[in-house]
This record gives C-alpha cells, sequence and structure tokens, in this order.
C-alpha cells in the first residue's frame, strides 16, 4: 500500500503539534476500534474487570451483580460471587533509537518520524486510569530519559520533540537495551522502535543485541518496532552515486545501473530482514515491521489487532 497524504499524521511536515496530535489520535481510534475503551486485550491494561476467582458470597462484602448463577445451581443454591483480576496502574516505557541511520528517508518521512509518531500512538494505546509512559532516546551521548508522564501528555511530548542529528559513536543498541531494562525492573509494557542497523554492517546472526533483548522480554511485554525505508532494501537504477554510511560517514561511490549489483544488495537486505525476525522471535519478544512508504498506523494496528499479548500485572 502506498501512502497517501490523507491517511497519515503529517510527522514529518509543518503542522502544528496539536494537529498532529489530533490527526494521529484519529487514525489510532480508527484502525483500533475499541482499543482505547478496553474492549479487548492488547497492549491497553485498563481497571479489572476479568474473572479470577469463585468464592462464597459474602453478604455486605461481595457485590450481589457478580454472583456466578452457574456455580451457584451447582452448588445447592448456596450464593457464589466471582472476584476480578485487579489490575494495577501501569508504567510503560519506549526506547527510541535516535542513531544517524534513523535520519533517513526517501518518502516524505523520516525514519525518526516515524519513530516519534509511534511513541505517541504506543501512548494512546496505554492509556488508562493512573497509567504513565515514560520515554528512553539511544543517542551519540548515551540514553536520554524523559520520565513518565499520563499517556496523553506523553503522546504531545514524543510529537514536540525536535530530534537533532546524532553525532556517532556513542552505546550500541545491545548496551542501551541492557540499561534499558535494568533502570526500570518494575514488569510493565516495553517498546523499542529502532531500524537493526549494525554500526558495522553485520547482516547475519547472531546479533549483539539478540541476548539484551531476551532478557528484556523475560520480564517485560516487550514489542520491538523495526523501521525500514524502501531504499534499503534494493537499489534503484539512478547510475553512478555516491553512498555514505550514515553510522561510520564512509563514503563509496557505487554504479547502481549494474544489474547484479542490484540484485546482491536485494538478496543482502532480504537476509538481513529474515535474520533479524528469527533474532526477535527467539527472544519471544513481539516484533512488527514499520515502513516509511507505507500506512505505518495501520500496520501497526494488524499488529497489535492480531497478537494477543499476555496480561502483565506489575508488582
Amino acid at each position: 500500500m502506498n501512502q497517501h497524504p490523507d491517511s497519515l499524521p503529517p510527522l514529518g511536515g509543518t503542522a502544528s503539534p496539536e494537529a498532529v496530535f489530533g490527526a494521529l489520535e484519529l487514525a489510532v481510534r480508527r484502525r483500533l476500534p475499541g482499543r482505547l475503551h478496553g474492549d479487548k486485550r492488547g497492549l491497553r491494561l485498563g481497571s479489572g474487570s476479568d474473572p479470577e476467582e469463585v468464592v462464597r458470597y459474602r453478604p455486605g462484602e461481595d457485590d450481589v451483580r457478580r454472583i456466578d448463577w452457574n456455580v451457584t445451581a451447582r452448588a445447592g443454591g448456596e450464593p457464589h460471587v466471582w472476584r476480578p483480576l485487579a489490575e494495577h496502574e501501569l508504567e510503560a516505557w519506549v526506547l527510541v533509537d535516535d542513531s544517524p541511520s534513523m535520519a533517513f528517508g526517501t518518502v516524505s518521512l523520516e525514519k525518526r518520524d516515524i519513530a516519534a509518531g509511534v511513541t505517541a500512538a504506543i501512548a494512546l494505546l496505554t492509556a488508562g486510569p493512573g497509567n504513565r509512559l515514560g520515554t528512553a532516546h539511544l543517542t551519540g551521548e548515551g540514553l536520554t530519559w524523559a520520565a513518565p508522564v499520563p499517556s496523553r501528555a506523553a503522546a504531545h511530548r514524543a510529537l514536540r520533540r525536535h530530534a537533532v542529528p546524532s553525532s556517532r559513536g556513542g552505546p550500541d543498541l545491545a548496551t542501551a537495551l541492557r540499561t534499558f531494562a535494568a533502570r526500570h525492573a518494575r514488569p510493565g509494557v516495553r517498546v523499542v522502535v529502532t531500524d537493526l542497523v549494525e554500526p558495522d554492517g553485520r547482516t547475519e546472526r547472531p546479533f549483539a543485541w539478540e541476548q539484551p533483548l531476551r532478557r528484556l522480554a523475560a520480564t517485560h511485554e516487550t514489542l520491538l518496532v523495526e523501521v525500514v525505508d524502501p531504499r534499503e532494501l534494493e537499489l534503484p537504477d539512478v547510475g553512478t552515486v555516491t553512498l555514505e554510511d550514515p553510522e561510520t560517514g564512509r563514503r563509496q561511490e557505487v554504479f547502481t545501473s549494474d544489474r547484479k549489483l542490484r540484485r546482491r544488495y536485494a538478496e543482502t537486505a532480504a537476509a538481513h530482514r529474515v535474520a533479524t525476525a528469527d533474532a526477535v522471535r527467539s527472544a519471544r519478544a513481539g516484533h512488527v515491521v514499520l515502513r516509511t512508504d507505507r500506512d505505518w498506523v495501520r500496520d501497526l494496528a494488524r499488529h497489535v489487532n492480531g497478537a494477543p499479548m499476555r496480561r502483565v500485572v506489575p508488582a
């Protein structure tokens, strides 16, 4: 599906943050009917409503509206009620990759624009009484943290943030994931938004971030959002061009009209996609790939609707 001007919030344009927020909230609501009202399970957690246990009715303590008539009948008419599973306030965190490779896009959005939109969308999806969302940004200077705030405020903050081109160097994704997991150990929702571009250009497993991601997913409900651009998947035939590696600054002149070169490039990129998908799956984390030339809200919605996530009850 190609991107249409009215299908996505204008994240990379000149619209005000308020206009972008309104467009994004409307898009999320349209693509995720019921998700913002607790109708279905997913990234959102609300007040307790699901039966957890059935016990004898205690006058003055239990709500008569929760009498389980089937169990009551089997118990010879002695009233029994079900008690709901208590769901506590949720603190969600999003790790955003702000490395130089994220400042790339050949359509109307850069990958970092989508990262900001995803952060805001996750804030809306996890909205609920007492729920908060915090962010950590991986830059060339290390991780920068933004304290958890109510979900709508977090969405506004994500869209208002002006991404500064990151300097080269600094910690890699594996190091960032270890710090991310250690700083806030309380179980909750964790989302990692990255392009999974390795500074050394590695395209085969094992990746350095696999083990830290597995440890993160062992404690938290974890979703990795991978952002890609179509030019990272295949080279266009545009003659001789000079390419620069954003992670290292190295430049190389490439003759893109070479059919064999374009085929090898596409095959390597496809193999990298398979390898990263296998690595995320083995870490037992959720995985969704968003593209700068697609309706990323729709693709994110399809993942949330189609991939049930385990219930997280914070300690």
